[in-house]
């Protein structure tokens, strides 16, 4: 029987807010897209009472094309990257994964989408996302303190640019100017 794909890591990664030229200024580093643009939605779940959310951990279903992706993120520190336990599952069923998470207390808590390029390099230990999302576009480093800061300042940004915050948080500042918008939903449809 096959398992399914299983992976555990430290993540380390900033985000930084892509300017015009963000495909071209990755590709003129020697990047090349890795996985081309697809939508992925991702929908966070929580208990009643925000419990995740006050303890700075998440749970997230991914879904993109036929693929369904279950995330689990421990708490993260923030200075001056984000950094966090990251434990990922395939999962093939994602409808049936949902009713699974609600019978076990969970609750859809935020839903966002973006259209997601994924960069690489042989020789790098990072990668670089392009994601489009409804509230602006965003660049990913994600690897080693040390490849995020060199990267950055290649791409033409200093540590004065890096983003920690999850895309959750930066919808909630976002609301606060576009009070028309959904607190729950970051999708396109809005």
């Amino acid at each position: 029987m096959a398992r399914p794909f299983l992976f555990v890591a430290t993540e380390t990664e900033i985000k930084l807010r892509a300017r015009p030229d963000a495909k071209s200024a990755i590709e003129a580093l020697g990047y090349r897209v890795r996985t081309a643009r697809e939508l992925e939605a991702d929908q966070l779940y929580d208990r009643a009472g925000a419990e995740l959310r006050g303890a700075d951990k998440i749970l997230r279903l991914r879904r993109r094309s036929s693929r369904s992706t279950l995330t689990y993120k421990g708490p993260a520190l923030r200075a001056p990257y984000k950094s966090r336990e990251e434990i990922e599952v395939d999962v093939t069923d994602g409808a049936a994964f949902e009713l699974i998470l609600a019978g076990l207390g969970y609750q859809p808590s935020f839903c966002y989408e973006k259209y997601r390029t994924t960069f690489a390099k042989d020789t790098e230990p990072g990668l670089i996302t392009l994601d489009e999302t409804p509230v602006g576009d965003f660049l990913e480093l994600e690897g080693p303190g040390e490849w995020i800061d060199t990267t950055a300042l290649q791409l033409g940004y200093s540590q004065a640019d890096y983003i920690t915050g999850s895309y959750a948080s930066l919808y909630r500042v976002f609301c606060e100017t576009h009070p028309e918008r959904v607190p729950t939903a970051m999708t396109f449809q809005d």
